[in-house]
Order: structure tokens, then sequence, then C-alpha cells
């Protein structure tokens, strides 16, 4: 899920990296880091904690020059540890580079101890520093050739950015899996980055989405400073989940916007719903906001921001123990009694996991006093675990894996409750991509 961000071409590259990063802190707050090149040495800093506790005035003296690469992680691979922390340095043969990595390598530990009997030594537990070994180990002369080389020993889904001391590499799965978009600039220069919403901040103006299979190369000493190669044939397979829950709902992801998605989703999801009556429809904030005004619409129920999110606390499963998520999920939302008390609700959320956050609000809404509680599920029932760089748990560990529709209402202890089909999500996402449904139908497209 992390984020990742290049800058070519302008002379305050490292600041506006921060700036793209700032703007994708959703996507990753366990640590965040930048990499830029001067022409001559890249100089990177990076760190746990958020992009505004790791960089402050003086690390943009210290990372200077007219490109960069950025990333916030969230770990779908690897620990929680500093050495964990992206952007990967190293010097090798050919000098010196930096990558940044969004996505899931699937063979990585087959790779990684193959690599090993070959006398590697790795200094993370992150697939990305296989590719970094690969690269190094190849006995092609030019970069370009090694990477190319490399991405035939790695399968799964990935968006790789790559930093010599004058080069910068941009390469997207076949699949598409995840999101990445290129912009120009205002100040001059280019901008690729994770989502779209980082663009308006940093001034740019949205170019088009990577293709998948992609590369692009951006060189200063090449004729035309950007050029693009298809290393391989496209084998579009973008992510449902981001439009659901991930991406910033300002983001345009693969050309549709994610808000317009999730009000659609929002619709559907009232028609399939239809029959159930309730006083308000309450989003569970904010990734559910749009949908719940989808269904509002769709169904003439009036939408209520009935319970309010404190945005100093992150996201709740990705935290490591049970009792962590329940005491977070209290400290996270909080319902506003005087809407709620003796009236039928229509809580909305984007997607059911573990059900932790559904069953703790389902409880606090009846200690504010509601009548019924009817819980709308802005997806499909998520019953198989995402290989793709989603950090979705094993089958132990989700709720639809394990029991019925009814077992879960019961557990959450909501008076009814109705999950988006996968019908409805492929309607509202558009039939014209054929998108990853892994999560919901288990079809697991890269083997």
């Amino acid at each position: 899920m992390c984020a990742v961000v290049g800058i070519y071409g302008n002379e305050n590259a490292s600041k506006l990296a921060y700036y793209a990063l700032f703007a994708m802190q959703h996507r990753g707050q366990e640590a965040t880091g930048i990499s830029a090149s001067d022409g001559k040495h890249i100089t990177t800093i990076k760190n746990r904690g958020l992009v505004t506790e790791v960089f402050d005035d003086n690390s943009f003296k210290v990372l200077n020059g007219d490109m960069a690469i950025g990333h916030n992680r969230y770990s779908t691979a690897g620990h929680d540890s500093i050495l964990d922390a992206q952007p990967i340095f190293a010097r090798y043969g050919l000098g010196e580079i930096s990558i940044v990595h969004n996505g899931n390598l699937i063979n990585k530990q087959e790779v990684r101890d193959e690599l090993i009997k070959e006398g590697a030594i790795f200094a993370t537990s992150m697939d990305t520093e296989n590719v970094i070994h690969l690269i190094a180990r190849s006995q092609k002369e030019h970069l370009q050739d090694r990477i190319v080389e490399a991405l035939e020993r790695v399968k799964g889904a990935y968006c790789f950015i790559i930093q010599s001391r004058s080069k910068m590499f941009v390469i997207r799965d076949r699949y598409g899996v995840r999101p990445l978009s290129l912009g120009k600039l205002e100040s001059g220069g280019y901008i690729v980055a994770s989502e779209t919403c980082a663009f308006e901040l940093v001034k740019a103006k949205f170019v088009r989405d990577i293709r998948p299979g992609e590369m692009l190369i951006f060189d200063k000493d090449a004729k035309d400073e950007m050029t693009s190669v298809q290393l391989y044939e496209s084998d579009y397979r973008p992510c449902a989940f981001e439009y659901i829950y991930f991406a910033r709902p300002d983001s345009v992801i693969d050309g549709k916007s994610v808000y317009k998605v999730r009000g659609r989703i929002g619709w559907r999801l009232a028609k399939e719903a239809e029959g159930i009556e309730a006083d308000m429809v309450v989003p569970v904030p904010d990734s559910g906001v749009a949908a719940a005004l989808g269904y509002s619409k769709a169904s003439h129920i009036p939408f209520e921001l009935a319970i309010v999110r404190n945005h100093y606390v992150g996201r709740t499963f990705i935290e490591p123990t049970q009792e962590m998520r329940d005491l977070k999920v209290k400290l996270k939302l909080s319902p506003i009694k005087e809407k709620i008390d003796g009236k039928r609700v229509i809580v909305l959320d984007d997607s059911l996991v573990r059900g932790t956050t559904s069953r703790q609000i389902v409880k606090m809404l009846k200690e504010a006093g509601a009548k019924e509680i009817h819980m709308m599920i802005a997806a499909p029932e998520i019953k198989y675990p995402c290989k793709y760089g989603i950090d979705t748990p094993s089958f132990e560990e989700l709720m639809s894996a394990n029991k019925t529709k009814d077992e879960i209402r019961e557990y959450m202890g909501a008076d009814s409750l109705t999950f988006l089909s996968i019908e409805g999500l492929k309607e509202a996402l558009g039939e014209e991509k054929n998108y990853s449904l892994v999560s919901f139908d288990g079809d697991y497209f890269i083997d």
C-alpha cells in the first residue's frame, strides 16, 4: 500500500518530494524517506515516523540536486524496522543507486534464497532489496539493461522508481495492480507519484498514467528528457481496493475519480439493500463518506455525520494486537448521542476485514441510544488474503472466511448486515477493465 514519488529536473526536487509524500501520508505511516541526487552523489534521509516528523528545514540543506525519489512505508513484506525504511541506497559497480517500491514480490523468498547461496548478504527483510542485489550482480554494461534483467527474476505487483546519479527509471508491472501517474511540474521538470492527489499540492499538471508493463527513462544526456519503453505486454488488472479504501477520494486512478466510484458504490449498495428502513445514513469517516452520500441519494434517507473521527489516530487494522485495535477504535471514533438517540441508523463502512471496527461501532451506537443499527459494507465479503501489496491478514483472521453473514451480524450485534455484491462492485467500477478482485473472489492471477 506504500506511496512512491519521483521528481526529475527541478532544483527543489527534495522539497517537492516531501510535499508529495505529505499528500500521500494515508498510504503509509510507519516510515518515510527521500533520496536526492546532485549528479555526483546520492544523499538519503529516512526514518520511522510521519513525513513531518522525519524531515525539517535542515534536511533540505543536505538533500541537494534536481532529482529525488521518496517513499512512505506501509509494511506488507519485511518488518517494522528502520532497516526496512525506504529508499534503499547502495554503492555498486556502476556507482550509486537508490530504489523505492510499492507492491509485493510474491517470489521474494525463492529469489532471496538463491542470492544467499550465491554469496549475497542482506541488510533488510524487504522484498525490495532483492532487486538491488539482482541489479548489482548483473554483468550487463548499462543500468537499464540490468534493471530489465532483474525484473525477469521477480514476480508480483510492483511500481519501482530507481535513481542513479544522473538518471531515473520508473516501472509499473504488466498488470498495473498498483497505481502510478505522471505529471508535469509548473516550475519545471516531471513528477511521478502513486496518486494524483500529490499533483495539485506541488502545482503539477496530470499528463497520464504509467502504462502497465511500461518503463520511463529520465536522462539528462539523452536527446529527449524522457523516453518510454514497453517492456511487457499489458494484462491490465488494477486493484479494486484502491477505489474502495486506500486511495484519497480526490485522486484519479487509471482514468477514474475515486470519489465518483465510491459514490456509485453507495448508490448500488442502496439498490441491493432496498426494503431496509431507517432515519439516517451515517458514514464511518473518512473513507465511508462518499459511499454514504451515494447511498443517501439513492435511498432518499437523510445523510448525517453522526460519528466523529479523531484524525490524530492512524488506521486500525494495521495494529499488531487485538487489544490495541479495540482501544484505537474507541480513540478514533466517537458518536454524536443527540443525533443517534432513539433513531434507526444505517451505518456505512468501506469494508470488513477482521470485524473489529464494526463491532465496536455497533456497541458505541447502542450505548448512544440507537434504536436499530443496520450495517452496510461498501465492498464484497473479503474471503481471501491479498498477496499483491495489501495487508489483509491470513484466512484465520478474515471474518468472512470463517463465518457466515448471519454469524458475522450476530457477532457484531447489528440488526442487519449487507455487503455489496461482486457484481455491484464491477458495475460501480465499470466493465471496461478487468479489475483485480482477489480479496473477494480468490483469483490469484499472478502465480
